[in-house]
């Protein structure tokens, strides 16, 4: 498949970001390049209707709902609007940037999705393996009772790595990522192997906000010897020249960081957020920018290859953005069903959604938004640093409304 990207350094590229405005006062994003081996007939996207897109973001700031934010869309291979507005800092007035980093928060479960169905690619784990075989604590589960006391009822199966994917492993919902700054993902997962489940594997869905997939990242670590950040970076982030993302931001993009604000009854509040030191998560703490995780995004959009390096096969992606939970399981909402790491669209009209049938895609607690369109070609990013209500299903509509 040709390559969709051009060089950020390329005369190309600087033709077509020059074209289309959006140099302002920021770096220019690395311009897209159509793939002859995928196109449609319609689809097309208005770039006046586009523009409501800034106004809903402006709407929000002068509302004091958000600081700031980056928007950026990708159709057919091309950037189609890519803005930065606001601030990236209330008390310092500096503006928000195209390069501003961004706490994703668990947008970080589709990266460990990935490096997951990568080890499954080369025979290394199945997604029908009991975690028990990669980390022996896990094993004997026990199931909450009603009381949420003793005795407990022993677990009907063991939990999967599918089970872990989809949520519907049992494993506590609640945020658990440790204090401790030398705690490590080997120490660290095995201790939730004495907690009981909140139900039986695989009998319904409930979201597992930092422990399942943190429990991916272990087994990751434990396939293929590597730390989980390393293997991020050898696998995923150097081969898509993703160069700003990672768990930890060096001092050298410091002054790139998006500060997290939180709503409170004197407006927006600055909120203190200190990573662990050595902990990797698989469901939460990556940092980046939107132009690095259109790279991502747009790789599975093209299934699972950019720029000449295919990460994944194209049957893998497919697999990945299937349903496997549907909305049907106790626990998810009409419309929306779950595939590996990823939620799914099933029925816009019973989701009340813009977006079109097979749209996947996931969102982090700090506001940040994405889905991958595969019927108009489409990737949408939102990057903001504060949870702001009905935020994301607002931009949901203002990209795809632009669509004729």
């Amino acid at each position: 498949m040709k390559s969709r990207w051009i060089s950020p350094g390329s005369a190309a590229a600087i033709v077509f970001v020059l074209t289309c405005g959006v140099f302002a006062q920021n770096p220019p994003p690395r311009a897209v390049v159509t793939s002859a081996a995928r196109t449609h007939a319609d689809g097309t996207i208005s770039a006046e209707r586009l523009q409501r897109i800034g106004q809903l973001i402006d709407r929000r700031i002068a509302a004091n709902d958000i600081a700031g934010a980056v928007t950026l869309v990708a159709q057919r291979g091309q950037i189609v609007h890519f803005e930065a507005r606001g601030l990236m800092d209330l008390e310092s007035r500096k503006p928000m940037a195209k390069d501003s980093l961004f706490d994703i928060a668990s947008m970080t479960k589709p990266v460990t999705t990935v490096a997951v169905l990568m080890l499954a690619e080369e025979g290394r784990l199945r997604l029908t393996d009991p975690v028990s075989r990669f980390i022996p604590a896990f094993t004997n589960f026990k199931l909450k009772s009603a009381s949420g006391l003793p005795p407990f009822a022993a677990a009907a199966r063991d939990i999967t790595v599918r089970d872990l994917l989809t949520h519907t492993s049992g494993i506590v919902s609640e945020a658990r990522i440790p204090q401790d700054r030398t705690e490590t993902l080997a120490h660290y997962i095995p201790t939730f192997a004495t907690a009981p489940l909140e139900f039986q594997p695989g009998t319904r869905w409930m979201y597992s906000n930092t422990v399942g997939f943190d429990t991916l990242a272990r087994i990751v670590e434990v396939v293929s010897g590597e730390s989980f950040d390393r293997f991020l970076q050898e696998r995923i982030f150097t081969p898509l020249g993703m160069k700003d993302t990672a768990h930890k931001v060096d001092e050298a993009r410091n002054g790139r960081v998006a500060t997290i604000y939180q709503a409170s009854a004197a407006g927006l509040r600055r909120r203190q957020y200190d990573d662990a030191a050595a902990y990797f998560g698989g469901g939460w703490g990556l940092k980046t920018t939107a132009d690095d995780y259109l790279r991502f995004a747009e790789m599975l959009l093209n299934g699972g290859e950019l720029d000449g390096k295919r990460l994944l096969g194209r049957r893998t992606v497919q697999l990945m953005s299937s349903v496997h939970v549907p909305d049907t399981l106790p626990g998810r909402q009409p419309g929306e069903g779950w595939g590996l790491g990823v939620r799914v669209i099933t029925d816009p009209g019973a989701r009340g959604t813009w977006l079109s049938n097979g749209s996947f895609g996931w969102s982090g607690a700090m506001g940040t938004h994405f889905w991958v369109d595969p019927e108009n070609d489409l990737v949408a990013i939102l990057m903001v640093q504060t949870p702001a209500a009905g935020l994301s299903a607002d931009f949901e509509t203002a990209v795809m409304q632009a669509i004729n």
